[in-house]
């Protein structure tokens, strides 16, 4: 039986079980723990509490001088900064040049992790991706954050779960997330 999170929980429990974001920020509220950021920063935020008793902060990051590009005009020599905004003048010019554009959570990671590179490198890097898409093989990589995502891509991935349903991969989820342990799909019976 899964148990119920609360001050007293031993941190090696809260690790083992599965719990929603709710959960943790209703823990948090309750504890007057910060219940922004993600899954992962709540639950760090949490350890660290049942651990030691400390209330974490979250972590902000500076924003600095930020640059907007609201009235900026934009080009492939537009060089990506630390603080780029996917905003609308982005993507109104990134639809110019690319049919079909859209912010893909891909695309968003390379801006991030490319300050300092142009506009063009973007682009090439948009078109490499819709060319990964295009491939039978390809699967969009899921963060860890979405374990449920992962589970079911993996249920219906098992030989075994042919002909099964949505509902099929929900009680399955249902079932292990009230256990101790990984939460990823392991296979049938």
């Amino acid at each position: 039986m899964r148990p119920t999170l609360n001050r007293d929980t031993p941190i090696e429990i809260f690790e083992e079980y599965y719990w929603l974001k709710e959960e943790l920020q209703s823990f948090c509220r309750a504890n007057g723990i910060s219940t922004s950021g993600s899954k992962i920063e709540l639950s760090d935020r949490i350890c660290t509490f049942l651990e030691t008793g400390e209330i974490k902060k979250p972590v902000r990051k500076s924003k600095g001088i930020r640059n907007t590009n609201h009235n900026e005009v934009l080009s492939l020599d537009t060089v990506i900064t630390d603080h780029h905004r996917c905003s609308q003048n982005v993507r109104t010019f990134f639809k110019s040049v690319i049919p079909g554009f859209h912010f893909s959570t891909y695309i968003q990671n390379y801006f991030k992790d490319n300050a300092g590179k142009t506009y063009r490198g973007a682009i090439e890097a948009w078109y490499e991706e819709d060319k990964r898409k295009k491939d039978p093989t390809y699967e969009k990589k899921i963060a860890p954050q979405f374990e449920y995502n992962q589970f079911t891509r993996d249920f219906f991935a098992d030989p075994a779960n042919k002909g099964k349903k949505r509902e099929d991969a929900i009680k399955a989820w249902n079932e292990i997330k009230k256990l101790p342990g990984s939460n990823k799909y392991v296979g049938g019976p």
